[in-house]
């Protein structure tokens, strides 16, 4: 498909800087696609009214590592050209790969210093591939280098809010969800952002289950559409699982003709990377380099809760295919014009499935 087909103008003030306060009080707009589409404007805390006993929310909780890094590179023993680094994709216990800045000058062999106050990290350029991105072969392996990244790293924020604003210390907390917990994520799952305890207490209430799969969210997340077709765009992989048990319990969900719905794109593509053309879904674990656009044919998920893409995002398209391409040009259309607040830190979306 054209990806201009995908396009839309958003004004600059519609980007969110900072999530709202309380998390759960930012609006949502309900999308149902069935016959004549209709919207509805609420807040993330109606979300219960909208999800039935049996139906089950699932999370993606992974946990953002402070992924930027800011250094030099060094050649004869000397300090030379200033270098960063957004690491995107962990390949073993102290070799990661990453997109590097200045992507020409950096070469293969390279040793790269990393630092933050008295904090210091070297990295060995083991590889250089296409568009910027290198292989980096840590000094540190698996733990120590876990601690290592957080002591020298910062929050990789988006670049539509890095481009307005530093990172903070109020970052380390607003770019986290409150069940985060596997180490590995470069970007935040950002529909669950939304989530406070008192929205579990109202989901509990409601008899809505919570399960929890893993998808290490990587930089790539971030990068543009640059081709003129969809299909000569590259998707980078991400790594990611889901375990017997959590498989086992959405299966028991469908089983009894509860739906399955998605907190996040994230979770949504490795469900439909495991997913089987019956819509059962098995434990899992790997790469996924899926890439959903209108056409695709959902297999496991029913709805989706979704902040609101950039355009011509691999993200619009993956909602396009869900709801509809027409459907979601008006859903973004009338969020704009409402007021709606865009991206990480902006408002969220309820879509329903056009062809469930």
């Amino acid at each position: 498909m054209r990806v201009d087909l995908f396009d839309f103008d958003l004004p600059d003030e519609r980007i969110a800087l900072r999530p709202a306060n309380p998390r759960d009080s930012a609006r949502l707009l309900l999308v149902e696609p069935d016959g004549e589409t209709t919207l509805s404007d609420h807040q993330v805390f109606d979300l219960p009214k909208f999800l039935r006993p049996g139906d089950a929310l699932v999370f993606n909780d992974t946990k953002v590592i402070p992924a930027q890094l800011e250094g030099f590179r060094i050649r004869a023993g000397a300090q030379e050209t200033p270098v960063s680094a957004t690491l995107h994709l962990r390949s073993a216990d102290n070799v990661w790969h990453a997109f590097a800045r200045p992507g020409k000058r950096i070469k293969q062999g390279d040793r790269l210093v990393f630092q933050k106050d008295d904090a210091q990290l070297e990295a060995e350029v083991t590889e250089k591939r296409e568009a910027g991105e290198v292989v980096l072969t840590f000094s540190e392996r698996g733990g120590a280098l876990d601690e290592a990244l957080m002591a020298v790293g910062h929050i990789p924020l988006p670049p539509y809010i890095a481009s307005k604003r530093a990172e903070d210390g109020r970052d380390r907390d607003d770019y986290q969800t409150i069940y985060a917990r596997e180490r590995g994520a470069v970007a935040a799952p950002t529909a669950g952002l939304h989530f406070t305890p008192s929205l579990f207490e109202a989901l509990d209430r409601a008899g809505v289950e919570r399960h929890f799969v893993t998808l290490h969210v990587g930089a790539g997340t971030f990068l543009p559409v640059k081709a003129d077709d969809t299909d000569d765009h590259k998707m980078h992989f991400e790594r990611g699982y889901i375990t017997d048990e959590t498989a086992a319990a959405l299966n028991a969900v469908k089983a009894r003709g509860g739906r399955i719905v998605s907190v996040g794109t994230t979770s949504l593509r490795l469900l439909e990377s495991a997913a089987r053309d019956d819509g059962t879904i098995p434990s899992w674990h790997g790469e996924t380099g899926i890439f959903i656009q209108p056409g695709y044919r959902f297999k496991a998920v029913d709805a989706l809760m979704t902040n609101f893409h950039l355009p011509k995002s691999t993200l619009f398209m993956l909602v396009s295919a869900f709801s509809g391409l027409e459907t979601m040009q008006a859903a973004y259309a009338h969020a704009i014009a409402s007021g709606y607040r865009f991206y990480s830190y902006g408002d969220s979306s309820l879509l329903m499935r056009k062809d469930r």
